[in-house]
């Protein structure tokens, strides 16, 4: 590694806005060694609030099992502490808002527990309004817009990565707080249901909102054949279009998995019908486990980015999106 990459990388702080890898030692391991400051971690997908609660069970169990490589992110200062200690800031996080069921009041028990980023939808439809592979895109739904007016007050982030157009928009419009794309990768490049078009890259940040740029290969450009450079090149694409300044990292790693995890988020609620088929996921050369995520920093600078650039992208621009969204108090 060039060593004014490994110097940026080191003082950085480092935030990935989407991990959903196999959560356990091997993980929090990698993590710690590849100098994660912070990371978005999936706590629910399809499950409901029983389901949720149960997984928050299992990472309390972690959180003090692994208490020299992880420590639970409730605050900002957490995220700065754990930069301090030389560990990993865990952000739990939903990707479905489906663990809420038909409960306003689930939002504020949720938050109480930890989590803190709740994606509206998991690419279909739910109590909130419609995902991306849903065949109508109904918009967000009054009951989501109670939804969203109370995790505004909470102070928990709306996340609209795998959310229909016409949900995004309503939810962008209707919050009083920044929203984020926390991984998703610009339709410009390839078209697909789960990636964004530039109007909607544009829409979302001229709200006061955020993109966190992501790297699955399905949705990248040349796919499996994709390299760290590709994915930077990515990355400044939807930099070009929003600005520097509301553009980070989300690399929905899914370290860990294999088929059984595959076939359970891509058909509907975990059982129903097959919404996408992902095929061979090769995450880009250079980036390929969350270990190399050093390598970052060396492909930035290689694509001639500066240091003030490098660090607000790993890191700085996240934490002022989470500044301003998790200053809300009850």
């Amino acid at each position: 590694m060039e060593q004014s990459a490994k110097t940026i990388h080191e003082r950085s702080i480092v935030i990935d806005g989407l991990i959903i890898s196999n959560w356990g030692e091997d993980v929090f391991k990698a993590m710690h060694a590849a100098g994660l400051t912070a990371a978005n971690c999936t706590c629910s997908v399809w499950e409901d609030f029983q389901g949720t609660v149960d997984n928050l069970v299992r990472w309390n169990g972690w959180f003090r099992d692994f208490s020299g490589y992880i420590l639970k992110a409730e605050s900002v200062a957490d995220i700065r502490r754990a930069k301090d200690q030389g560990k990993t800031a865990i952000i739990l996080g939903m990707q479905n808002t489906s663990a809420f069921e038909d409960q306003i009041g689930y939002v504020e028990v949720l938050r109480t527990l930890g989590v803190r980023i709740a994606q509206m939808t998991y690419n279909t439809q739910n109590w909130v309004g419609s995902g991306c592979y849903e065949s109508t895109d109904g918009g967000l739904s009054d009951f989501g817009r109670d939804v969203v007016a109370e995790m505004n007050r909470v102070g928990m982030l709306c996340d609209l990565s795998h959310v229909g157009p016409k949900t995004s928009r309503d939810v962008i419009d209707a919050s009083s707080r920044p929203v984020a794309y926390s991984h998703c990768l610009p339709a410009a490049l390839k078209s697909h249901p789960r990636n964004k078009s530039d109007e909607e890259l544009r829409y979302i940040v001229d709200k006061g909102g955020f993109v966190g740029v992501t790297m699955f290969p399905p949705f990248l450009e040349k796919g499996i054949n994709s390299n760290v450079d590709d994915y930077i090149s990515a990355i400044d694409y939807v930099i070009n279009l929003v600005g520097e300044g509301s553009v980070g990292i989300g690399t929905d790693f899914t370290e860990g998995y294999g088929t059984d995890f595959f076939n359970w988020i891509t058909h509907d609620k975990g059982f129903g019908r097959q919404l996408t088929k992902f095929g061979e996921i090769v995450n880009p050369e250079g980036i390929r486990e969350i270990r190399d995520f050093p390598n970052l920093a060396v492909a930035m600078e290689r694509a001639g980015w500066n240091a003030k650039k490098i660090e607000n992208v790993l890191g700085l621009n996240w934490l002022a999106l989470l500044e301003t969204v998790w200053s809300s108090r009850m």
